[in-house]
């Protein structure tokens, strides 16, 4: 019997919102999407809409070298590997593998045409079932 090959990216997961007040922002989306966040920490916000995360990170805007604006994770099951697999490709490093609490790993790097390109590991973050 023939193994179906597993996909290292598994699907879009996870926008984030920079934004300088966490709990008004929290606040906010929580009446604009009419749902609870799913994790509700000092340092993060999520929300699952509709199988997608938008996360709210607290913390300004950066400069190209950091994250701003809006930025868009691909779920994996192993942040390290599929970011070393990313560089191999051609893909520049931006920021290192991190946990960035509860066990939420995140790295991005640059893709060859200038865009970050994130990656995450979430064990928290479940799609919804059918």
């Amino acid at each position: 019997m023939k193994k179906t090959p597993v996909k290292s990216i598994l699907g879009l997961r996870t926008a984030i919102y920079h934004v300088t007040d966490l709990a008004k922002a929290r606040d906010w989306y929580r009446k604009a999407l009419e749902i609870e966040p799913y994790f509700d920490q000092p340092f993060y916000v999520g929300f699952n809409v509709g199988g997608f995360e938008l996360g709210l990170h607290p913390g300004k805007a950066g400069s190209p070298k950091e994250d701003f604006g809006v930025v868009i994770y691909w779920g994996v099951k192993d942040v390290e590997s599929n970011a070393k697999r990313l560089i191999k490709l051609g893909a520049k490093k931006q920021k290192p593998v991190q946990d960035v609490g509860d066990g939420i790993r995140v790295a991005t790097v640059i893709d060859p045409f200038g865009n970050i390109f994130g990656l995450i590991e979430n064990p928290h973050f479940k799609l919804p079932s059918k």
